[in-house]
């Protein structure tokens, strides 16, 4: 199918959502997928906001009123990081159980064989991104740059999992095993820790803060958590947008030409 058309456009768009639906919809049927990774995130910035409280008293630590509003971000990433990696997982299975042969046989674009599960994991990020900010604003959070830098936040998130599912989708078609593309949690998760998520970067010091500094998560993190404790800035929308969408742009580029050469070689 030539996507250089209007008709091509269209049909690759319709089968884009309807691949889109399908991932929403599986997600839905296995919300016990999907609990973990709203109920761990908001159980640990409950004790973290309780143990830590008087951490943002620390000569150097950014000003806040409550350490539930400088954890905000970590949590949101905590909660969309469940499930960045489904759409790799979903493709992985779908090679396995031979559905993904069965669209390759089918008038489908090649395209939408990736953005279909890309869209369904998006689409569920941003639903639990927007659940975790209401919850944290129920119980006394506040976004200083308000409802514009709240739309921000939840959509570098998003982003994130865009950027985190095009690498799963990598791992996907060229390993074709759900095991090899879920082996990337534990990295993704750990890469939180390894950052500025809990603690900012000027009170760390030694090897742990080099890292900290260093990470892609510190460099989108930083930014979204100054919009929520300091206000709009063109800067920060930029920088928290801009990151995630680069390394995006790059993951799924990959994706894309992994894609091409299984299909080439076959």
């Amino acid at each position: 199918m030539r996507l250089d058309s209007p008709t091509g456009l269209r049909l690759a768009s319709a089968q884009t959502l309807a691949l889109t639906r399908r991932s929403v919809v599986s997600e839905w049927r296995q919300l016990g997928n999907v609990l973990p990774g709203l109920v761990f995130p908001l159980l640990l910035a409950a004790v973290y906001t309780h143990q830590f409280e008087r951490v943002i008293l620390l000569p150097g630590f950014p000003a806040v009123d409550s350490f539930l509003d400088f954890v905000l971000p970590a949590s949101l990433l905590q909660s969309v990081s469940f499930g960045a990696t489904e759409a790799g997982t979903e493709l992985a299975r779908d090679i396995e159980n031979g559905f993904f042969d069965r669209l390759r046989a089918s008038p489908c674009a090649r395209l939408p064989l990736l953005m279909g599960r890309l869209g369904g994991a998006m689409a569920v990020a941003a639903a639990k991104g927007v659940l975790i900010v209401m919850v944290f604003l129920m119980f006394g959070a506040e976004i200083a740059g308000g409802p514009a830098a709240t739309v921000v936040v939840v959509a570098a998130a998003v982003l994130i999992v865009l950027a985190i599912g095009g690498l799963g989708q990598v791992l996907a078609i060229l390993t074709g095993n759900q095991e090899a593309v879920n082996a990337t949690f534990p990295l993704v998760f750990t890469s939180i820790f390894m950052s500025s998520a809990f603690f900012p970067t000027t009170l760390m010091s030694g090897w742990f803060r080099q890292v900290a500094e260093a990470n892609p998560v510190t460099w989108i993190i930083d930014p979204v958590r100054r919009l929520i404790l300091e206000g709009w800035s063109w800067s920060d929308v930029g920088q928290a947008l801009g990151v995630p969408l680069v390394l995006s742009v790059i993951t799924v580029t990959m994706a894309v030409v992994a894609l091409d050469r299984r299909l080439g070689a076959t």
